[in-house]
């Protein structure tokens, strides 16, 4: 009885030890894979997001700028007229 245990022990053992290799192996490839994205998405010069809201902030600020210009235009020549 006492080799039963034992022989069930180890089992449990060797399956608890499979399970932490094959979540390491699982770590590795996500690690892998994420990292093989990030150089994929690099080589793309896509921009990141930030990138992208900067921009836009800026295109959105020159816009309002350029309006206010015109304004300021129109008032002079219909001042001058």
């Amino acid at each position: 009885m006492q080799s039963r245990n034992k022989v069930f022990e180890d089992i449990g053992q060797l399956m608890t030890n499979a399970m932490g290799v094959a979540q390491g192996a699982k770590t590795e490839a996500e690690n892998a894979v994420s990292s093989m994205m990030d150089r994929w998405l690099a080589d793309r010069d896509f921009v990141t997001r930030e990138e992208f809201d900067a921009v836009r902030a800026m295109a959105q600020k020159a816009r309002e700028e350029n309006e206010a210009l015109k304004a300021r235009l129109d008032a002079l020549e219909n001042a001058s007229k």
